[in-house]
């Protein structure tokens, strides 16, 4: 525990941290001893007098009376108020009492509310008064005595008040630290949880389109036993180099992940200038797929994060031509203008009843694409439309 925390209250390490709990700590100690010692110093003091002029059987029940008042400052955080009241009280009738009475209503200064405080004090100032008249010596005018318990009085409450002004300021403070890292921490949950999410989207884009095409042509070898040699060796050629482009697609999206500013590792994100390849790769695979798209001088113009997002959505709607309907022809057609903003259309047959058995799909491909197009400013629609399945985005394109 920081030495900090060891000199304060255990009833403010408690506010601050309900975890500690309310022991006492080393500066409960302290100030206990040290209020006693001044209440006794304080009684000794007020009984000199009778001390140096010997001692009569009612100063020997006022010195008891003070040394109850001391040994009750013990129970002071329990009643502070009631015990300054009582003690306030009987400083009436024992000048012994007096340093005691002090030192408890300083207390209940730092521990009550006002409403309760203005009733210790007003007391405390009604037995100056009272004393003043009761045990005043000649020489001294009556108004200085009461002066002097007024003053006394306004001191002692002024300083407790002061201190209970400083421990709502170190509560507050705490609990505004407290808020702020209870805000830092959801913050970094938070970014935890879009940066899985973001994983997640990536590693589906990729992963979902490469093993496709693996699966097409691992399935034909597999329906096709009499294939020539010469067709096994292509279809073959094709898996190895699928296989070895996904692992590329895999460290390239390892490597937008991480998003290191203070180096470069050469790797790309996926852009409009790519599509040609995915159009490539699927007729491969076997699908008839129909490419319109603008010059690349054009599409030059487009932002990274734009670009990024269209490139995702010809390639997820190629994976699900080929995963839902095999063989049906593609049309995958991107227009628009600078400041008119980009369109994206893949649009393909839906397929007959009894096409044969499509590949079974979690349907998170759309779903992230939705978010992909919205973080990107866009939107994206996607459905049957007649009779063709329809995947349509439009992304803006700054002018």
């Amino acid at each position: 525990m920081p030495i900090f925390w060891q000199w304060q209250p255990g009833s403010l390490r408690a506010d601050v941290d309900p975890g500690r709990g309310r022991g006492r700590s080393v500066r409960d100690v302290f100030v206990d001893a040290t209020g006693i010692l001044i209440a006794v110093v304080a009684g000794l003091l007020s009984a000199l007098p009778s001390l140096l002029d010997g001692m009569a059987p009612a100063d020997l029940a006022d010195l008891a009376l003070g040394g109850l008042g001391c040994a009750a400052l013990l129970v002071r955080r329990r009643w502070p108020a009631a015990l300054a009241l009582v003690l306030a009280a009987l400083s009436a009738v024992s000048l012994t009492v007096g340093g005691a009475a002090g030192v408890a209503t300083f207390f209940a200064a730092v521990h009550r509310r006002l409403r309760a405080v203005v009733w210790v004090a007003g007391l405390g100032v009604a037995t100056s008064v009272v004393n003043t008249f009761t045990r005043q010596s000649p020489e001294v005018p009556w108004w200085a005595g009461t002066t002097i318990g007024v003053l006394a009085t306004a001191v002692l409450v002024g300083l407790g008040r002061l201190v209970r002004a400083r421990r709502q300021l170190l509560v507050s403070l705490a609990e505004r630290a407290r808020l702020v890292e209870e805000e830092h921490a959801g913050r970094l949950v938070e970014a935890r949880r879009l940066e899985r999410t973001r994983l997640a989207r990536e590693m589906h884009d990729v992963l979902a389109h490469r093993m496709s095409l693996l699966s097409v042509h691992a399935g034909a070898l597999e329906f096709n036993p009499a294939a020539s040699e010469a067709e096994i060796s292509r279809a073959a050629g094709i898996i190895r180099s699928g296989a070895h482009q996904m692992l590329i697609d895999l460290r390239e999206v390892i490597g937008l992940l991480r998003e290191d500013p203070a180096g470069d590792s050469g790797l790309r994100a996926p852009a409009l200038d790519r599509v040609p390849e995915l159009v490539t790769e699927a007729r491969q695979a076997g699908t008839a797929v129909r490419l319109e798209i603008p010059e690349t001088a054009v599409l030059a113009t487009i932002s990274a994060l734009v670009g990024c997002t269209a490139y995702r959505i010809v390639q997820e709607g190629l994976t699900n031509a080929r995963k839902h309907a095999p063989g049906r022809p593609v049309t995958v057609a991107l227009g628009g203008a600078a400041g008119s903003g980009l369109r994206v259309v893949v649009r393909q047959p839906l397929p007959s009843a009894g096409a044969g058995l499509p590949i079974p799909g979690a349907g998170t491909g759309l779903a992230g694409l939705t978010e992909r197009a919205a973080l990107a400013g866009g939107r994206l629609e996607h459905g049957p439309a007649g009779d063709e399945y329809l995947l349509r985005a439009w992304l803006p394109w700054e002018a």
